[in-house]
């Protein structure tokens, strides 16, 4: 479980982040939806220590995150995955290579447990046989999910996703949503999506957070989403404009 209590993140005189407390399911697809310069990515920099918040807690199953020495933050990180929104992919590096990075970086493995690794995750995205392929010889979906096996080829406990679907087709989009959703799924992952497609969030969500203006305004689950837009302008009028995008 992933408990956030009052984080504050500021640039400068910018206030960026409010007080923001949160618990992410377990095993779950938690969405967290918000407008652009709305703080989403912002929280998500701070969750896998690319910012430091100023104040407040983070816990990974009852481990301060923000108090741990680097051995400590080194163990917690080896469990976090990672799927930015331009996928982060390295050019020079082929598909095969790009996903052995991290396990070169966290483990032991003999070069045959890397391979083997390597193919079991290329399996699990439903690439098979591209090991060899470079980013640029490749669709812009199929780098989403040669960065859904960069993410997953630790033996994470965390799925990060920025934006997933941003640059892809809805046919491609829906996808990436059914790929996150299985990974979620079978490995009883706590994954955590920023994003701005209402039909990944009504397809996927299992908890919706929506973050407005740095602050978190509502939170629930896909059914009572509707529901609770007619009571908070903000959500209505962010679900109405999601729609137009």
């Amino acid at each position: 479980m992933i408990e956030l209590i009052k984080l504050n993140k500021s640039f400068g005189e910018v206030h960026v982040l409010h007080d923001i407390s949160a618990i992410f399911m377990p095993g779950k697809s938690n969405l967290v939806i918000g407008a652009s310069g709305g703080g989403k990515s912002v929280l998500m920099k701070c969750m896998v220590g690319l910012e430091k918040p100023e104040t407040g807690n983070l816990f990974y199953d009852n481990r301060d995150f923000l108090a741990l020495d680097y051995a400590q933050l080194r163990e917690v990180r080896r469990e976090l995955g990672m799927l930015f929104q331009g996928t982060a992919l390295f050019d020079s590096l082929t598909v095969e290579q790009n996903i052995e990075f991290p396990l070169k970086m966290f483990t032991d493995f003999t070069k045959r447990e890397i391979r083997e690794r390597v193919d079991f995750c290329l399996q699990k995205v439903n690439l098979v046989g591209v090991n060899n392929k470079y980013p640029a010889e490749i669709s812009g979906g199929m780098k989403k999910r040669v960065g859904i096996a960069r993410a997953i080829a630790l033996d994470i406990k965390y799925l990060f996703c920025d934006e997933p679907n941003s640059g892809l087709d809805p046919i491609t989009s829906r996808v990436i949503d059914k790929l996150l959703k299985d990974i979620t799924e079978e490995f009883q992952i706590t994954t955590i999506i920023n994003s701005h497609d209402m039909k990944t969030v009504f397809d996927i969500a299992d908890k919706i957070v929506f973050m407005n203006k740095g602050k978190i305004w509502w939170e629930g689950d896909r059914h009572n989403l509707l529901a609770s837009s007619k009571e908070i302008p903000e959500l209505g009028d962010f679900i109405k404009a999601s729609f137009f995008v």
